[in-house]
């Protein structure tokens, strides 16, 4: 039954018109030593061993050509990347539309080479993993000759969408060695659980549904309202009469999920279609 959650990572089906994705690997962002580390370690005498870097597995999309391309940094939802997608059978929806849209596209495996099934009941540790790995793989995109390293997008979806706005949030401090070297310039989560602080650093899209009673829609509406004008635009679409997922197909008929709806809407998927194609086009411009 947990391979239902798979549509809400990759919203897989077959394009005839893309090849299959290419299996990459690269490390996930390390998190800087804190001050309070440094300063223990040094009044001890010791030295603070970096441990070694996670390997990650990802997956790229390419348009047609040499490049160099703007790019989008794909983060799945919690049950990880379907295994019809890492075998090549299946492309990806999304995969496969922003390539048709003249992106590159890098789908981040946050669970294959950390053993980890899923993450739909413990969200807390992963999240903090995965926000490391959307730097990684952002790096990773920046060193591409075939990537314009200063127009690089992240999109995610339900708890990879969490993990978008978590990235993307304002804060005073550096969490990752060599954080200050690339940056993203949009960002575009659907259907997340958004934070109480809305302040953005990237301009920020925000597609959710208003029945959608997994991620509530209530808490978006709720961030925007304490929005003081401060930070990147964040723009909050509330799409009426639509549940969790609501973008993919496969789920039609609805049905449940550890206690949740989740729906294919195809009105409000259409529209969100068009709302990221539009967005991107605007924010990722040379």
């Amino acid at each position: 039954m947990l391979r239902i959650v798979v549509a809400l990572s990759l919203t897989v089906l077959a394009f005839d018109s893309a090849s299959a994705a290419e299996r990459v690997q690269f490390e996930s962002a390390r998190y800087q030593v804190g001050p309070l580390q440094q300063r223990l370690a040094r009044e001890r005498g010791e030295t603070i061993v970096r441990p070694p870097a996670e390997i990650i597995d990802g997956y790229v999309t390419k348009p047609e050509g040499p490049g160099p391309f703007p790019a989008v940094v794909h983060l799945h939802g919690c049950s990880g990347v379907p295994n019809a997608f890492k075998d090549g059978a299946d492309k990806g929806q999304w995969s496969v539309r922003l390539a048709s849209w003249g992106y590159a596209v890098l789908v981040v495996d946050s669970f294959t080479t950390r053993g980890i099934e899923h993450a739909c009941t413990a969200t807390g540790r992963s999240i903090a993993a995965r926000i490391a790995d959307a730097h990684g793989a952002l790096a990773y995109l920046a060193a591409q000759p075939f990537v314009d390293a200063k127009r690089i997008a992240i999109i995610g979806f339900s708890q990879g969408a969490i993990t978008t706005l978590n990235l993307i949030g304002a804060r005073d401090y550096e969490l990752f060695e060599n954080e200050g070297e690339h940056k993203f310039k949009a960002a575009v989560a659907f259907y997340p659980a958004c934070p109480a602080d809305g302040t953005m650093t990237v301009p920020t899209l925000i597609l959710i549904g208003e029945l959608d009673d997994w991620t509530r829609a209530v808490g978006c509406t709720a961030m925007m309202k304490e929005r003081t004008g401060v930070g990147s635009p964040v723009k909050l679409i509330v799409y009426p009469g639509a549940h969790h997922g609501f973008d993919v197909e496969a789920l039609q008929p609805g049905r449940e999920m550890f206690g949740h709806r989740l729906e294919y809407n195809a009105a409000a998927a259409e529209q969100a279609k068009e709302e990221v194609r539009t967005f991107l086009a605007r924010h990722m411009a040379p």
